[in-house]
């Protein structure tokens, strides 16, 4: 029999892959922290979630609402504030890998999760730089996912970095040694990066899309996997585990959007009386 899935729910079993036993993990609300569970919750029993404001280990029982959100601090081993995060536990390369949602991305891994628009005319606003540009800086590897985002060939506006101008840029800029974006997983494929250009290529596709279909989506000569992965269907025990945990990413993204709109609005209502 068939399972029926969601593009969310197949995008969160395939990240969670990208997660391995006794890793350090910095991730944030939504898609990432699903993956983060359900890989504790699979492969990686060992591996230590920590977030951006501190809480380290944790085995959280609902997708949080903003990064300090109580719901953290389930089975939490210890908290530190924000400057040890990026002075004491990312700068000296104690995290192995971040998870990043991004807007726009270019050829050589580059990322814009800030503003739309044109020589300075935006017409949209999205979730900002936050720590993406120090955990993307010196994290061991970084996964982007790309749920609404697009590939183009000039940022808009430049957040957090890449490959920069591909080759060893990013590292002669001082970053670490062997860091960077390790993959890419939007709502069509999976990409990764190659070892010498550092340039984007396609590594595997999802159910039901093409390479042609994917191709369409990037406005460069995109290159192509020699074999391509197909990205494995969730199985029941994954989907379980994420419509457990997280079944706003189960609805679908308009559901999901407008539940999570209503939780924040009751917040701020019970906020009002107090």
């Amino acid at each position: 029999m068939a399972i029926n899935y969601t593009i969310d729910e197949l995008i969160v079993t395939r990240a969670a892959k990208e997660i391995r036993d006794n890793e350090m993990v910095v991730i944030g609300q939504g898609i990432p922290m699903a993956a983060g569970v359900l890989a504790r919750a699979t492969h990686a029993p060992n591996a230590v979630i920590l977030t951006e404001a501190g809480v380290y280990g944790m085995d959280p029982f609902k997708v949080p609402l903003h990064i300090a959100d109580v719901s953290c601090t389930r089975g939490f081993s210890y908290s530190c504030d924000m400057i040890d995060i990026f002075t004491t536990v990312t700068n000296r390369g104690y995290v192995d890998v971040t998870f990043l949602g991004v807007g726009q991305i270019d050829k050589f891994g580059n990322m814009n999760s800030s503003y739309i628009g044109k020589d300075g005319n935006y017409t949209m606003r999205m979730m900002g730089a936050g720590g993406a540009p120090e955990f993307v800086g010196y994290a061991g590897r970084a996964v982007l996912t790309m749920r609404g985002g697009e590939f183009v060939e000039k940022l808009d506006y430049f957040t957090s970095p890449g490959y920069l101008t591909g080759g060893n840029a990013r590292y002669d800029a001082g970053m670490p040694e062997g860091s960077g974006p390790s993959v890419i997983i939007s709502t069509k494929g999976v990409f990764k990066f190659l070892p010498e250009t550092k340039e984007i290529y396609l590594f595997g596709i999802h159910p039901s899309w093409g390479v042609e279909d994917i191709k369409k989506d990037v406005p460069w000569d995109l290159k192509i996997a020699d074999t391509l992965e197909t990205t494995a269907l969730p199985t029941e025990e994954e989907l379980l585990i994420i419509r457990h945990f997280a079944p706003e990413i189960s609805m679908g993204r308009k559901l999901q959007i407008e539940t999570i709109a209503a939780r924040i609005g009751k917040l701020f209502a019970r906020l009002a009386e107090k």
